[in-house]
């Protein structure tokens, strides 16, 4: 299993600070704190690993961008939104749901929210990567939380994605939107555990 790169710091460092504190051997404080750093390093292990995982193959599918459970499916006049909330014991790396181009990237400042509050897709800091193929545009918004502060990009405008490319990652507990044209069926329902690149969140119509 990888590591995604932007954990080696959050592995690393409480990982030296634990074996110090031990192999120093300044008391029972000592080991204690030098424990917990390293317990801290294994989660973070934990937190930023990149299994491999089997894109899901069809014509017409849309997957979903990330692990998590399904907080919301709703229907708008022009579009149809899943939001996701990611525990911090989900996977955090999000793919892309379609084949298709970047057409624009942008970020917008903003709130912490918790990730699970009605107002958190709307006040909160983070990505909205917009991504377009012959069947419409696909926003995927990467949506800090109170602990996620920082929603990291891999792609940038004209990149050509294929379905299940690596487009980010979010660092600790977050949420994940994907807005899709009206025209698809979606496959989800509030409470479903999903997992990015594999679970059909929609297909085409």
């Amino acid at each position: 299993m990888q590591i995604v790169k932007e954990g080696y710091p959050f592995i690393a460092i409480p990982l030296a600070l634990g074996l110090g504190l031990i192999i120093a051997g300044f008391g029972r404080v000592s080991s204690i704190l030098g424990t917990l750093f390293i317990l801290i390093s294994l989660f973070c292990l934990y937190f930023f690993r990149d299994p491999k995982v089997e894109i899901t193959k069809g014509d017409g599918l849309i997957l979903s961008p990330c692990n998590g459970t399904v907080l919301e499916v709703s229907e708008k006049k022009t579009e149809k939104v899943i939001r996701v909330f990611l525990s911090v014991l989900d996977v955090h790396l999000q793919r892309s749901p379609i084949f298709g181009r970047v057409i624009s990237v942008e970020h917008k400042p903003g709130k912490f929210l918790k990730a699970m509050e009605p107002q958190a897709h709307i006040v909160n800091e983070q990505n909205v990567i917009t991504i377009e193929n012959e069947n419409g545009k696909y926003l995927v918004k990467q949506i800090a939380g109170i602990l996620a502060r920082r929603c990291v990009l891999w792609v940038k405008q004209g990149d050509v994605l294929n379905t299940g490319d690596k487009i980010g990652v979010i660092k600790f507990s977050s949420q994940v939107d994907l807005h899709m044209p009206k025209n698809v069926d979606i496959k989800v329902k509030q409470g479903d555990k999903v997992v990015s690149g594999v679970t059909i969140f929609a297909t085409l119509k």
